[in-house]
Protein backbone atom coordinates (compact mmCIF):
# COMPACT_ATOMS: atom_id res chain seq x y z
CA UNK A 1 0.00 0.00 0.00
CA UNK A 2 1.44 3.37 -1.03
CA UNK A 3 0.23 6.83 -0.03
CA UNK A 4 -3.37 5.77 0.57
CA UNK A 5 -5.89 8.47 1.48
CA UNK A 6 -9.52 7.87 2.35
CA UNK A 7 -12.18 10.22 3.68
CA UNK A 8 -15.56 9.00 4.92
CA UNK A 9 -18.38 11.34 5.92
CA UNK A 10 -15.95 14.23 6.10
CA UNK A 11 -13.49 12.38 8.36
CA UNK A 12 -10.02 11.54 7.09
CA UNK A 13 -9.55 7.86 7.90
CA UNK A 14 -6.32 7.13 6.02
CA UNK A 15 -3.73 9.88 5.75
CA UNK A 16 -1.01 8.88 3.31
CA UNK A 17 -0.77 5.34 4.64
CA UNK A 18 2.21 3.40 3.32
CA UNK A 19 3.43 -0.04 4.35
CA UNK A 20 4.50 -3.37 2.87
CA UNK A 21 4.14 -7.01 3.86
CA UNK A 22 7.14 -8.98 2.61
CA UNK A 23 6.90 -12.53 1.20
CA UNK A 24 7.55 -15.36 3.62
CA UNK A 25 7.22 -13.12 6.68
CA UNK A 26 4.56 -12.37 9.28
CA UNK A 27 3.72 -8.67 9.28
CA UNK A 28 1.67 -7.32 12.19
CA UNK A 29 -0.44 -4.21 11.68
CA UNK A 30 -1.08 -2.71 15.11
CA UNK A 31 -2.91 0.35 16.35
CA UNK A 32 -5.39 1.61 18.93
CA UNK A 33 -9.12 1.64 18.27
CA UNK A 34 -9.89 4.26 15.64
CA UNK A 35 -6.39 4.16 14.12
CA UNK A 36 -7.74 2.95 10.77
CA UNK A 37 -6.73 -0.73 10.93
CA UNK A 38 -10.14 -2.11 10.02
CA UNK A 39 -10.45 0.27 7.07
CA UNK A 40 -6.93 -0.66 5.99
CA UNK A 41 -7.71 -4.38 6.03
CA UNK A 42 -10.96 -3.77 4.15
CA UNK A 43 -8.96 -1.93 1.49
CA UNK A 44 -6.34 -4.70 1.38
CA UNK A 45 -9.04 -7.33 0.88
CA UNK A 46 -10.93 -5.45 -1.83
CA UNK A 47 -13.96 -4.56 0.31
CA UNK A 48 -13.17 -0.85 0.11
CA UNK A 49 -11.01 1.36 -2.07
CA UNK A 50 -8.97 4.39 -1.03
CA UNK A 51 -9.74 7.74 -2.65
CA UNK A 52 -6.13 7.94 -3.81
CA UNK A 53 -3.07 5.72 -3.51
CA UNK A 54 -1.98 2.31 -4.75
CA UNK A 55 -2.67 -1.16 -3.33
CA UNK A 56 -0.95 -4.06 -5.05
CA UNK A 57 -0.47 -7.72 -4.19
CA UNK A 58 2.20 -9.59 -6.15
CA UNK A 59 2.23 -6.66 -8.58
CA UNK A 60 -1.51 -7.03 -9.25
CA UNK A 61 -4.51 -4.94 -8.23
CA UNK A 62 -5.80 -6.46 -5.00
CA UNK A 63 -9.12 -7.57 -6.54
CA UNK A 64 -7.28 -9.56 -9.22
CA UNK A 65 -5.00 -11.23 -6.67
CA UNK A 66 -7.97 -12.30 -4.55
CA UNK A 67 -9.94 -13.52 -7.57
CA UNK A 68 -6.98 -15.66 -8.64
CA UNK A 69 -6.96 -17.44 -5.27
CA UNK A 70 -3.51 -16.17 -4.34
CA UNK A 71 -4.86 -14.30 -1.29
CA UNK A 72 -6.74 -15.89 1.59
CA UNK A 73 -9.12 -13.77 3.67
CA UNK A 74 -10.86 -14.61 6.94
CA UNK A 75 -14.61 -14.05 6.43
CA UNK A 76 -16.39 -12.04 9.09
CA UNK A 77 -19.83 -13.70 8.98
CA UNK A 78 -21.31 -16.99 7.81
CA UNK A 79 -24.23 -15.17 6.15
CA UNK A 80 -25.94 -17.42 3.61
CA UNK A 81 -24.05 -20.46 4.94
CA UNK A 82 -25.47 -20.21 8.47
CA UNK A 83 -27.70 -23.27 8.04
CA UNK A 84 -24.99 -25.71 6.94
CA UNK A 85 -22.36 -27.54 8.96
CA UNK A 86 -18.66 -26.62 9.14
CA UNK A 87 -17.30 -29.50 7.08
CA UNK A 88 -19.92 -28.90 4.40
CA UNK A 89 -18.78 -25.30 4.19
CA UNK A 90 -15.11 -26.27 3.98
CA UNK A 91 -15.79 -28.82 1.26
CA UNK A 92 -17.70 -26.15 -0.68
CA UNK A 93 -14.82 -23.68 -0.32
CA UNK A 94 -12.30 -26.36 -1.29
CA UNK A 95 -14.25 -26.92 -4.49
CA UNK A 96 -13.59 -23.31 -5.51
CA UNK A 97 -9.82 -23.91 -5.71
CA UNK A 98 -7.66 -25.95 -8.06
CA UNK A 99 -5.41 -27.46 -5.39
CA UNK A 100 -7.07 -27.10 -1.99
CA UNK A 101 -5.83 -28.46 1.30
CA UNK A 102 -7.49 -31.72 2.34
CA UNK A 103 -10.46 -30.81 4.52
CA UNK A 104 -10.21 -33.57 7.13
CA UNK A 105 -6.61 -32.94 8.32
CA UNK A 106 -7.18 -29.17 8.45
CA UNK A 107 -10.40 -29.62 10.41
CA UNK A 108 -8.69 -31.97 12.84
CA UNK A 109 -5.72 -29.62 13.27
CA UNK A 110 -8.02 -26.74 14.24
CA UNK A 111 -10.44 -28.81 16.30
CA UNK A 112 -13.30 -28.28 13.86
CA UNK A 113 -14.04 -32.01 13.81
CA UNK A 114 -15.19 -31.69 17.43
CA UNK A 115 -18.14 -29.46 16.45
CA UNK A 116 -18.65 -30.75 12.92
CA UNK A 117 -22.33 -31.65 13.50
CA UNK A 118 -23.27 -28.14 14.70
CA UNK A 119 -24.73 -25.76 12.14
CA UNK A 120 -22.68 -22.64 11.50
CA UNK A 121 -25.31 -20.35 13.00
CA UNK A 122 -24.98 -22.12 16.34
CA UNK A 123 -21.20 -21.97 16.63
CA UNK A 124 -19.59 -20.10 19.50
CA UNK A 125 -17.39 -17.11 18.75
CA UNK A 126 -14.21 -19.17 19.10
CA UNK A 127 -15.57 -21.97 16.92
CA UNK A 128 -16.56 -19.48 14.24
CA UNK A 129 -13.09 -17.96 14.41
CA UNK A 130 -11.25 -21.21 13.71
CA UNK A 131 -13.72 -22.02 10.92
CA UNK A 132 -12.99 -18.60 9.41
CA UNK A 133 -9.27 -19.34 9.65
CA UNK A 134 -9.72 -22.69 7.91
CA UNK A 135 -11.70 -20.97 5.18
CA UNK A 136 -8.86 -18.53 4.60
CA UNK A 137 -6.28 -21.32 4.33
CA UNK A 138 -8.17 -23.98 2.38
CA UNK A 139 -7.03 -22.71 -1.03
CA UNK A 140 -3.27 -22.76 -0.21
CA UNK A 141 -2.90 -18.96 -0.60
CA UNK A 142 0.43 -17.27 -1.16
CA UNK A 143 -0.69 -14.43 1.11
CA UNK A 144 -3.24 -14.51 3.91
CA UNK A 145 -4.93 -11.73 5.89
CA UNK A 146 -5.62 -12.77 9.49
CA UNK A 147 -7.82 -10.34 11.42
CA UNK A 148 -7.67 -11.08 15.18
CA UNK A 149 -7.26 -14.82 14.45
CA UNK A 150 -7.18 -16.00 18.08
CA UNK A 151 -9.99 -13.88 19.53
CA UNK A 152 -12.23 -16.10 21.66
CA UNK A 153 -9.90 -19.10 21.63
CA UNK A 154 -8.81 -21.01 24.72
CA UNK A 155 -5.07 -20.97 25.51
CA UNK A 156 -4.51 -24.48 24.11
CA UNK A 157 -6.13 -23.76 20.74
CA UNK A 158 -4.51 -20.34 20.64
CA UNK A 159 -1.08 -22.00 20.77
CA UNK A 160 -2.12 -24.43 18.03
CA UNK A 161 -3.13 -21.52 15.81
CA UNK A 162 0.16 -19.77 16.57
CA UNK A 163 2.05 -22.89 15.48
CA UNK A 164 0.01 -23.10 12.28
CA UNK A 165 0.69 -19.45 11.44
CA UNK A 166 4.40 -20.05 11.98
CA UNK A 167 4.25 -23.00 9.60
CA UNK A 168 2.62 -20.80 6.97
CA UNK A 169 5.57 -18.41 7.15
CA UNK A 170 8.04 -21.30 6.99
CA UNK A 171 6.27 -22.47 3.82
CA UNK A 172 6.84 -19.05 2.22
CA UNK A 173 3.35 -17.62 2.74
CA UNK A 174 3.11 -13.88 3.43
CA UNK A 175 0.94 -13.26 6.50
CA UNK A 176 -0.67 -9.91 7.34
CA UNK A 177 -1.84 -10.07 10.94
CA UNK A 178 -3.94 -7.63 12.95
CA UNK A 179 -4.25 -8.18 16.67
CA UNK A 180 -4.76 -6.26 19.90
CA UNK A 181 -2.69 -8.86 21.79
CA UNK A 182 0.82 -7.48 22.05
CA UNK A 183 2.19 -10.81 23.27
CA UNK A 184 0.76 -12.46 20.15
CA UNK A 185 2.33 -9.89 17.85
CA UNK A 186 5.69 -10.13 19.64
CA UNK A 187 5.61 -13.93 19.53
CA UNK A 188 4.56 -14.30 15.89
CA UNK A 189 5.58 -11.27 13.86
CA UNK A 190 8.79 -10.66 11.99
CA UNK A 191 7.86 -7.07 11.09
CA UNK A 192 5.54 -4.58 12.76
CA UNK A 193 3.79 -1.45 11.52
CA UNK A 194 2.14 0.63 14.24
CA UNK A 195 -0.70 2.87 13.05
CA UNK A 196 -2.21 5.96 14.64
CA UNK A 197 -4.66 8.44 13.13
CA UNK A 198 -4.62 6.82 9.70
CA UNK A 199 -0.88 6.59 9.14
CA UNK A 200 2.08 4.46 10.16
CA UNK A 201 3.98 6.06 13.04
CA UNK A 202 6.53 3.31 13.74
CA UNK A 203 7.86 0.39 11.72
CA UNK A 204 10.57 -2.18 12.10
CA UNK A 205 11.41 -5.76 12.86
CA UNK A 206 10.29 -7.08 16.23
CA UNK A 207 13.90 -7.64 17.25
CA UNK A 208 14.84 -4.02 16.45
CA UNK A 209 11.75 -2.50 18.07
CA UNK A 210 12.14 -4.46 21.30
CA UNK A 211 15.83 -3.79 21.91
CA UNK A 212 15.07 -1.65 24.98
CA UNK A 213 11.72 -3.09 26.08
CA UNK A 214 8.72 -5.17 25.10
CA UNK A 215 6.44 -4.47 22.16
CA UNK A 216 3.61 -3.20 24.36
CA UNK A 217 5.86 -0.42 25.66
CA UNK A 218 6.80 0.53 22.09
CA UNK A 219 3.13 0.52 21.11
CA UNK A 220 2.11 2.76 24.03
CA UNK A 221 4.93 5.21 23.40
CA UNK A 222 4.19 5.37 19.68
CA UNK A 223 0.44 5.90 20.01
CA UNK A 224 0.23 8.39 22.88
CA UNK A 225 -0.44 12.07 22.18
CA UNK A 226 3.15 12.61 21.15
CA UNK A 227 2.98 9.81 18.58
CA UNK A 228 -0.19 11.08 16.92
Amino acid sequence: MRDAHLTLDGTEILRGLTFAARPGRITALLGPNGAGKTTTIRCCTGLMSPDTGVIEVFGQPVADAIASGRVGVMPQAVGQWSGIRPLELLHHLAGLHQNPLPVAPLAERLGIDRFARTTCRRLSGGQQQVLNLAGALIGRPEMVHLDEPTTGLDPHLRRQVWALIGELRDAGVSVLLTTHAMDEAEHLADDVHIMNHGRVVRSGSVSDLTTDGDLESVFLTSTDAGGA
